[in-house]
């Protein structure tokens, strides 16, 4: 993992990005820590991100993965990369007050980071119970073509 390229993905500026993107200020996204080679990113479980059981929807939690493993990637990679690939394993309904996802880069280089990300339902005491796993990567893009 390159120190440059973390020295250059601050939490406020990786805030931003979260910003500049519609979709994630629909969920409410936010990120809630960012350090090297790790992002967390948190949802509110409002009514409209739930599925009919109550519980939280596959999309919210896929796209909570996809994005976090992308801010932890980009501790490693700096801030213009694309998700390359993910999958994702549901490993119980997601309930709570909100979700939280935390990613780790696992393997790096210069241009690609491969992350693992595991989902957590808060329940209003706090307590987490996983829900989620993920493995995906990213990779550097040249923004000048």
């Amino acid at each position: 993992m390159s120190e440059d390229a973390a020295e250059n993905l601050t939490l406020d500026d990786a805030r931003k990005v979260l910003a500049s993107q519609p979709f994630s200020v629909l969920l409410g996204a936010r990120l809630a820590e960012l350090g090297p080679g790790r992002a967390v990113l948190e949802i509110p479980l409002v009514p409209e991100l739930l599925q009919q059981f109550g519980f939280a929807h596959g999309g919210v939690l896929a796209y909570a993965a996809d994005n976090a493993l992308t801010f932890a990637a980009g501790t490693a990679l700096g801030p213009s990369i694309v998700t390359t690939g993910m999958t994702l394993d549901y490993l119980r309904p997601a309930g709570g007050t909100h979700l939280r996802a935390v990613a780790t880069v696992v393997s790096g280089s210069r241009r690609q980071a491969l992350c693992r990300c595991e989902i957590y339902a808060v329940a209003e005491d706090s307590t987490q119970q996983l829900c989620a796993a993920a493995q995906g990567s990213a990779r550097v893009i040249d923004l000048t073509r």
